[in-house]
């Protein structure tokens, strides 16, 4: 009975050990994949983060690529219309070398003479059909209704946008 006392005493022993460090190797084991996933979690999330801020820069560079190219647009088109402006001025100022001082004083009042005769004739027309409407009896709010409607407007404004505008952003 003591070699089996013995036996046992020296196998708890020699075994008890093994068999801890299975359970302390097993709990090891454990705990170092629950960190594994912890730190691959940690990695996806910072992925994700990582790409979700680089889509935002990207986002931000092309609307920065699409503001520079409409300003870039903007200047071409801006370069077009002062070369086609200084060529304009060259055209007509290589029309007057040559000519008389009566000539370039007449070429150069065609145009406000037109616009000069189209204003006194709608002044004329608007005083006229005024005048003709207020005697017949026709109220001030109806006169000035069909007299200044939006087609007057829109003549009115575009000859006084080509001849003022046009002059303003040409400086």
């Amino acid at each position: 009975m003591l070699t089996l006392l013995s036996t046992l005493i020296s196998f708890l022993m020699g075994g008890l050990p093994k068999l801890l460090d299975f359970f302390q190797d097993k709990a090891d084991k454990l705990h170092e994949l629950a960190l594994a996933r912890l730190q691959i979690e940690r990695e996806l999330e910072l992925r994700k983060a990582g790409f979700e801020a680089q889509e935002r820069i990207e986002n931000i560079r092309s609307d920065q690529l699409a503001t520079e190219s409409a300003a870039n647009t903007q200047q071409v088109l801006i370069g077009a219309q002062q070369a086609e402006m200084q060529a304009l001025y060259a055209h007509d100022t290589s029309l007057n070398e040559g000519t008389s001082p009566w000539m370039k004083n007449l070429r150069a009042s065609v145009r406000p003479v037109i616009t000069y005769g189209f204003f006194f004739l709608l002044l004329f027309v608007d005083v006229g059909l005024f005048a003709y409407g207020w005697h017949s009896g026709v109220t001030f709010v109806e006169l000035a209704e069909m007299l200044w409607d939006n087609d007057t407007q829109a003549l009115f404004a575009s000859i006084i946008a080509f001849h003022f505008g046009g002059r303003a952003f040409g400086k």
